[in-house]
C-alpha cells in the first residue's frame, strides 16, 4: 500500500488538500509532525509520497518548505491543491470568550487573523504550534485556552466554535504540493506549471540574464522569490515558477539555457496546476504565446531544422 506523509496531525488543512488528490485513494496518510519531518521521510523512503504546505495568498511562500525542496537528495513535485482556508476560534465546552488568555496556532493561522485576535482578545497570549489541527489537540489537553483552527479540527477534538470565520482577509487560498523522490514528470496537460530553484553568480545583470532565458522564449514567469543560502553570505536560491511543462519545447530549451547560464538550478517538477484541470478548449490548439515569442510548433521545427544542418539533410 502507498504511504503518503502529511503535515500533521490528522484534521489540518494539509490532510484535507491531500484528501482532495487522486493519489490519496486507497494509500495510508501517515500524519507527520511538521513539513520538515514530511520532507525527510519521504528522502528516506519512510513514505512514498508527501504533502505540505508552499504558499499562501496572504502571507505568501512557507519558508522551511522552500528550504527544503533545494536540500539533498532532491524531491520532485507531482501535484498540487488549492484549499480555501476558513478559521475559527476554539474552545472546551463550556469555555467563554471572555475566560480566555492564551490562544495557539500554526503561524501562518496566526498571521492571518493577527487583527481579529487584537480586535476580540487583546489580552490573551499568543502561541505558535506546529500545525492548527495541533493548536486544537492543545486546547483540548487544557495547554491552552483556545485554537485558532479548522472546523473539522473542532469535531476531531470535541471542542466548541466560539467565533466562525475569522480571517481579516477573506477568501485566503493555500497552495499544497505532493512530492516523490526524483522520477518522469506526469504527462503534460496543457495548462501546467514548471517549479524550479537556481543560484546564480553574485554579480551586475545575473539575475536579469536568468529572466532574459525564459522571456525570450515566451514562458510566462508566474512567481519568483529569493532565498539565502544557509552556508554562503549574500548568496541566494531563487524560487521560480512557470506556466508550461518540461517535455514541451520552449520550456525544456529554456531549462538547459538556465543550466548553461547559473551555477545550480535544481528542477523542481511539472505538473497541472490546481484549478486548471480542464485542457485546453477543442480547437484552440497550443496555450497561446506572448507576442514576438515562438510556439511549441515553431520550437519543434527550428530544433529540426538544426538537426538538418548537422546531419547534412538540409540547408
Amino acid at each position: 500500500m502507498t504511504r503518503i506523509g502529511f503535515l500533521g496531525p490528522h484534521a489540518t488543512f494539509t490532510e484535507q488538500a491531500l484528501r482532495s488528490l487522486p493519489a490519496s485513494q486507497g494509500a495510508e496518510l501517515v500524519p507527520l509532525a511538521g513539513s520538515p519531518a514530511v520532507l525527510a521521510a519521504v528522502r528516506d523512503g519512510s513514505v512514498d509520497a508527501g504533502c505540505v504546505p508552499i504558499e499562501n495568498s496572504v502571507e505568501g511562500a512557507v519558508p522551511p518548505v522552500l528550504d527544503g525542496l533545494v536540500d539533498d537528495p532532491p524531491l520532485m513535485i507531482v501535484a498540487e491543491a488549492l484549499v480555501a482556508v476558513r478559521f475559527v476560534l476554539l474552545a472546551r465546552r463550556g469555555t467563554a470568550l471572555g475566560e480566555i488568555t492564551s490562544v495557539a496556532s500554526h503561524g501562518h493561522g496566526i498571521a492571518q487573523t493577527r487583527g481579529w485576535l487584537a480586535g476580540h482578545l487583546p489580552s490573551a497570549e499568543v502561541r505558535v504550534s506546529s500545525s492548527t489541527a495541533e493548536a486544537a489537540a492543545q486546547a483540548a489537553r487544557g495547554e491552552v485556552d483556545a485554537a485558532v483552527s479548522s472546523p473539522l479540527a473542532a469535531e476531531q477534538h470535541g471542542l466548541d466554535v466560539l467565533a466562525d470565520d475569522i480571517a481579516d482577509n477573506p477568501g485566503a487560498v493555500t497552495r499544497f504540493v505532493l512530492l516523490t523522490r526524483p522520477g518522469p514528470p506526469p504527462a503534460p496537460s496543457g495548462r501546467d506549471r514548471t517549479t524550479l530553484a537556481a543560484t546564480t553568480r553574485n554579480q551586475p545583470g545575473t539575475l536579469l540574464g536568468l529572466l532574459t532565458e525564459l522571456a525570450l522564449r515566451g514562458i510566462d514567469l508566474t512567481r519568483i522569490e529569493s532565498r539565502p543560502i544557509k552556508d554562503r553570505h549574500a548568496e541566494y536560491w531563487f524560487h521560480l515558477d512557470c506556466s508550461g511543462h518540461v517535455a514541451e519545447p520552449a520550456m525544456g530549451e529554456a531549462l538547459a539555457a538556465l543550466h548553461r547560464r547559473c551555477d545550480r538550478v535544481r528542477f523542481l517538477g511539472s505538473f497541472p496546476r490546481a484549478g486548471d484541470t480542464a485542457g485546453p478548449a477543442e480547437g484552440a490548439g497550443s496555450p497561446a504565446v506572448p507576442l514576438g515569442a515562438a510556439s511549441n510548433e515553431e520550437f519543434s521545427a527550428a530544433q529540426q531544422w538544426l538537426a538538418g544542418l548537422r546531419n547534412g539533410t538540409c540547408t
